[in-house]
């Protein structure tokens, strides 16, 4: 896909032509891959196949990383929605059990799409299977709200960062956040300033956070931090709906969270030396698990 310089710029081409952010970013990628518009959108479907079933995955009874920090977590919360426990209703307790199961998928070495990263992994199936399931919507507006997501994630990937080790976990579920607020955000008729919108307030929601991974494994706090960025973009994505808008352009937030990923120390940038990684518990399972850590 070709990279658009900034999110405006993505916007008024969209405008321009009186035509969604995703449609946009499927014929340039068409372009850039030299193939047909039909073959840009079969691969990004194939790919929401891939989230949907590592989201049934993630469900699989036993379930359990070789660490022993993740897995069974997704079932726990099946369970309780169940049984009518749930404190906001079923769509949400969908987002939230999806988001657990493939990240907990991914811990146990199940298949998954990097959205934009592996650890961030549960925020856009979490969010576009509840949408697809609870409100009915047709895959195929679902796969064009994916294009839409990616083409948000290269922008970020061009002007600040998606990894962990250089931009803190902001980087990658902040962008996964700012990603599924954006699909949302058209997948529900959304105009693409609202779109830009949606990814400033996820973006500034999760502003400043932190990479401390237990053990250097992609679980502890990863796994819960994913049900959290989609909540976030939940809310990001009703904000812009609503019709309010940022203050804050979303290109002035990305170059904003580009200065604040670098500003962070070391420690808090995936070595696992920082925040819950730093714990005494957590310095126990490093122990444990024979990974590097600092006494």
């Amino acid at each position: 896909m070709i990279t658009f310089s900034s999110i405006r710029e993505l916007v008024d081409a969209a405008n321009s032509q009186n035509a969604r952010i995703s449609s946009i970013a499927l014929a340039q990628t068409a372009l850039d891959e030299e193939c047909g518009i039909q073959d840009a959108y079969d691969k990004m479907q194939r790919a929401y196949a891939v989230m949907r079933q590592s989201a049934l995955d993630g469900l699989a009874p036993g379930l359990r990383s070789v660490s022993g920090l993740s897995g069974g977590g997704a079932l726990k919360m099946k369970n309780r929605a169940k049984g009518g426990q749930s404190l906001a209703g079923p769509f949400f307790s969908e987002v939230v059990c999806s988001a657990l199961a493939v990240s907990e998928s991914n811990a146990c070495m199940g298949r998954i799409v990097a959205a934009p990263t592996a650890g961030s992994s549960g925020v856009l199936p979490a969010c576009l299977t509840a949408l697809e399931k609870y409100h009915n919507i047709d895959e195929k507006t679902i796969v064009m709200g994916l294009i839409n997501a990616a083409a948000v994630g290269m922008v970020i990937a061009k002007n600040a960062s998606i990894a962990g080790a250089s931009g803190g976990c902001q980087a990658e579920c902040g962008s996964a956040a700012a990603m599924a607020a954006s699909a949302m955000t058209e997948i529900m008729g959304g105009t693409p300033d609202q779109c830009a919108a949606a990814v400033a307030q996820a973006l500034k929601s999760l502003m400043g956070l932190v990479c401390d991974p237990v053990a250097g494994l992609v679980e502890e706090p990863c796994v819960i931090r994913n049900v959290s960025a989609a909540a976030v973009a939940i809310a990001a994505a009703e904000l812009a709906l609503a019709g309010i808008e940022t203050n804050i352009p979303a290109d002035e937030v990305i170059f904003a969270m580009d200065k604040v990923g670098k500003s962070l120390p070391a420690a808090l940038r995936e070595t696992g030396f920082g925040g819950v990684a730093a714990t005494p518990t957590g310095r126990a399972v490093a122990r444990r698990m024979g990974a590097a850590a600092e006494e």
